[in-house]
C-alpha cells in the first residue's frame, strides 16, 4: 500500500476516534457495474493477404454483474461522519470483437475513505479517496499476458440511506488517472482473408470506474443497550 495514504488513514482514524460522539460497525456487500476499459485497434499488415486487414475501431465493453463485499467502522460527529472501509471486489468486462469474444476481469482490495453529512433523518451523502490494490486480472483471447492495473487511487461520492440496523448505499467509484493505453495483441480467428475485418493489435485503456449498491448491516454501535444483547455495544 502507498506509504503516505496508510499515514494519512490511521493519522486522521486515530485523531477522529479520540473526539467522536458515537460510532457504529459491521459488514457489507452487494453488487457493481462497470464502465470504461475501451479497446482501439490498430491496422497491422497481413503477410498472407498483402493488406491491413485489421481495423481501427473503436470498442467499448458490456459490463457484467460483479459484487463485492467487506467491512466499515463509522465514527460520527453530530450531523457529520468519518466512514473508513476495506471492500474485496470484483470486475468483468466483455468485448464483443469481429471474430472473438473476449472477457476482461479484475479482482482488487478497495480502501475508501470517506467523508460525510446526515442530510436529513435517515438520508446521507459521503465522498472521500479510496486506495486500491489490484490482486488478478486477466483478458480471455490475447496472444500477450495482461499486466495488473496500476491505478491505485479512485475518488467515490454517494449516498446512503439508514433502517436500525440496516443501510442501502449507492455509490460511484472514479478511478483517479491520466489516460493510459498499452498494447495488446489479440488472438483473431478470421479466415475469410477480407480486409479490415477484424482487431488485432490493439491499444486498451485499463480505467475502470463502477456504480455500487451495498446493503451494509451494523453488527454494533455505541448506542446498543445492554438488554438488547448478550454484551454492551453489540446487537447480539
Amino acid at each position: 500500500m502507498n506509504k503516505y495514504f496508510l499515514l494519512i488513514f490511521i493519522s486522521i482514524f486515530s485523531l477522529s476516534f479520540a473526539q467522536a460522539q458515537e460510532y457504529s460497525f459491521g459488514i457489507k456487500g452487494g453488487g457493481n457495474y462497470a464502465v470504461g476499459g475501451e479497446v482501439v485497434g490498430r491496422a497491422s499488415f497481413n503477410p498472407t493477404t498483402g493488406n491491413n486487414d485489421y481495423n481501427t475501431d473503436t470498442y467499448s465493453p458490456e459490463s457484467e454483474i460483479g459484487f463485492h463485499a467487506g467491512v466499515f467502522f463509522e465514527l460520527s460527529f453530530g450531523k457529520f461522519f468519518i466512514r473508513p472501509e476495506v471492500m474485496f471486489n470484483t470486475i468483468t468486462t466483455k468485448f464483443e470483437f469481429v471474430n472473438v469474444e473476449s472477457e476482461y476481469s479484475v479482482e482488487k482490495i478497495s480502501i475508501p475513505l470517506l467523508f460525510g453529512y446526515n442530510v436529513w433523518g435517515p438520508i446521507d451523502i459521503y465522498g472521500g479517496p479510496a486506495y486500491q490494490s489490484f490482486s488478478t486480472a486477466t483478458f480471455d483471447n490475447l496472444m500477450n499476458p495482461i499486466s495488473l492495473p496500476d491505478d491505485p487511487f479512485a475518488a467515490q461520492l454517494g449516498v446512503k440511506f439508514n433502517f436500525s440496523r440496516f443501510e442501502l448505499d449507492f455509490r460511484y467509484d472514479h478511478t483517479i488517472a491520466s489516460e493510459n493505453f498499452y498494447e495488446i495483441d489479440v488472438e483473431n480467428d478470421s479466415t475469410t482473408g477480407t480486409s479490415r475485418d477484424g482487431v488485432n493489435f490493439a491499444n486498451f485503456d485499463d480505467r475502470l470506474n463502477q456504480f455500487l449498491v451495498s446493503l451494509s448491516f451494523k453488527i454494533g454501535d455505541s448506542e446498543s443497550k445492554p438488554d438488547r444483547s448478550r454484551g454492551q455495544g453489540c446487537y447480539f
